[in-house]
């Protein structure tokens, strides 16, 4: 019985017959491997079972051209490299549609789809009127006055993280008192 060819003796055969089914062995070796990296990234079942068909298609001509000590380790790193690509790629392209509720800024972007501005801005100044002194300052500095962080820093005098906590949990408070209050 002979002992199966370690991943350096095959790479050495492929380069030298350029035999498919020596990719096809260490395809059988790394499938799984290759996989879990695709899901990882990918997030997909089905866009990891095609990454793993194109990283593979791919070694056919890489493994010709480079030279590859340590297989697995590279192999692993490629695939990721591909994932990665394969991510940035679709950067940029919506699989979603925003709606008209999941934009923040809905009534100062779009200001003739709210019938009646005047009734909201009442409402917007007694829940700024609601908020806690501190989350109100640091709001008005910041949406009214158009102040950055570090001007409201110096300003308030309070720390970098405290005006960021202010500001979210202030805009957080004024949206859900906007859509509670009648």
């Amino acid at each position: 019985m002979t002992l199966p060819k370690t991943d350096s003796e095959l790479l050495i055969d492929y380069k030298t017959s350029g035999r498919l089914e020596i990719i096809g062995e260490l395809f059988k070796r790394y499938t799984s491997l290759v996989f879990g990296v695709c899901l990882k990234y990918l997030k997909d079942r089905d866009e990891a079972k095609d990454a793993v068909m194109q990283i593979f298609e791919k070694l056919i001509t890489d493994l010709l051209s480079h030279e590859v000590a340590n297989f697995k380790g590279w192999l692993y790193v490629s695939a990721r490299n591909y994932c990665l690509m394969q991510l940035r790629s679709k950067k940029g392209k919506f699989r979603e549609e925003i709606s008209e509720g999941s934009m923040e800024n809905h009534y100062l972007l779009h200001p003739e789809a709210d019938p009646e501005p005047e009734e909201n801005l009442e409402k917007l100044k007694k829940c700024m009127e609601q908020l806690a002194a501190d989350q109100q300052q640091c709001v008005r500095l910041f949406f009214l006055e158009e102040k950055c962080y570090r001007e409201i820093e110096t300003i308030t005098r309070f720390d970098y993280k405290q005006v960021k906590s202010f500001i979210q949990n202030g805009k957080r408070n004024l949206k859900n008192c906007m859509e509670t209050r009648d």
